[in-house]
Parts: C-alpha cells; structure tokens; sequence
C-alpha cells in the first residue's frame, strides 16, 4: 500500500520498536494527525481471550468521561410517555411503526438504535437490516431498556460499546486530534479500567498483551503495557 509524504514524515517520528507511556504516546499521534480534518484518535487493543469461546467474548460500554467528538444521531422506538421521554431526553427521532417502514424502505442514517422492551418484537423483524449494521437494539449495550432518558443522555455523552473481534482485538475510538492531550489521557484510562474489570474469568495468562494508539490516517503508536495497567488501578 501506497502511503503519502505526511505519513512517511509522521513514520519518521515514532520508534517502531518502542513502547511509549500513554501520555508521550497521544502527543505524538497528535503530532501525525497531519489530514486536513479532525482526525479520530483510535485505540487497539489485543487480549489474552480466545474469542471462539463464549465465556472469553469481552463486550461492553463505557461512557468516555470527554465523549468520542463525534455528534452522535439517535432513534428511539418507543410509544406513548417514553416516546415523549426520548423526545425531551434529546433523541434525534422517536416513534415506532413509521420509522420500521422507514427502515424497511433501506433509511439507516443513524449512528445508535435504542428501544423499550416492549416494542421488540416490532424491532426484532429489522434484524436482516439492522444487523449487519450493527444497529441492532441489544440489551447488553444497554440500547433494550424503559430507561429511555439515561441512554440518551449516556449515548450523547460519548458511550461507546467494545467488542472483542475474532482475533481477540478491541477497535475504539477515545476522541478526536482536536482534543487536549491530558482530555485523550483521561478517555483513555477510562476505557481500560472497564476493559480490565470486564477479564472474564476464564481467561488465563497474561490478559493485557498489546495496546497500539493510532489517528485516522496517522502510523501506530505501541503502549507501555505495564504502565497501562498502573494507570487503570
């Protein structure tokens, strides 16, 4: 793959072979965040977990404490009294059987679906579509619930929800170029505090292995492990 000149400057930077402190780490893939928009600083993240196994799959949310930086567009499908709560919670859209039609007819410009028990069974005929999207209410991510005005409110305030992929890696965004670095910092430790508390229990050996920092079109930045799990007590 072909990379551009401010890749290659910005490769110069960073000593491939180096684990950096996290606070070092964010200042320099803020220094590579050379493209001409606000570039999302993006966290990996390999685990000692084997993913094939169900009681080694990590998931779970976790609302950064300064947000991820991207206004994030919300559908609620709810009826009556919470259909009003997600109105006043601040929900971009609310309602039911006209955004099922909606979405049958292939409209999915939304960022996060989040529905009250009751209007599963509705919800649940969208699976083909809303699936494969990843949009698909869960009551695990907390986006099936009748608390309808805390998971707005949770959405809008930068909760995001991690997965661990079939290779045993976590792929996150922690906030945009534009943020301060100790703001970067603070989303950061957040995010691995609840990764760390979400070990399942049988997961043996080492179980933090690897953590690479990185912007959109920035070069990879490896972390101090060790320092990582300093951080996250």
């Amino acid at each position: 793959m072909k990379r551009g000149k401010r890749y290659a400057e910005s490769f110069t930077k960073i000593d491939r072979e180096k684990r950096y402190l996290l606070q070092e780490a964010l200042s320099l893939v803020k220094e590579s965040a050379t493209a001409k928009f606000d570039e999302t600083v993006e966290l990996a993240v390999r685990l000692g977990v084997d993913p094939k196994r169900a009681d080694q799959v990590v998931r779970g949310t976790v609302v950064l404490p300064h947000g991820t930086g991207k206004a994030v567009k919300v559908l609620v499908f709810a009826k009556g009294e919470k259909e009003k709560e997600a109105e006043l919670a601040g929900a971009d859209y609310y309602g039911s059987e006209v955004y099922v039609e909606k979405i049958t007819k292939g409209w999915t410009d939304v960022d996060v679906i989040i529905a009250t028990p009751d209007m599963m069974g509705m919800v649940g005929k969208l699976g083909r579509i809303l699936g494969p999207r990843g949009l698909m209410p869960n009551p695990k991510s907390g986006t099936v619930t009748f608390e309808v005005e805390k998971a707005v409110k949770d959405v809008k305030a930068g909760k995001i929800e991690y997965r661990v992929d079939k290779t045993g890696i976590l792929h996150v965004p922690i906030g945009k170029k534009s943020f301060q670095v100790e703001e970067l910092v603070e989303n950061a430790v957040v995010f691995f505090q609840a990764i760390i508390k979400a070990k399942p229990p049988a997961a043996k050996g080492q179980y933090l292995r690897t953590a690479v920092l990185s912007s959109t079109m920035g070069p990879g930045v490896k972390l101090d492990v060790n320092e990582i799990l300093k951080l996250a007590k």
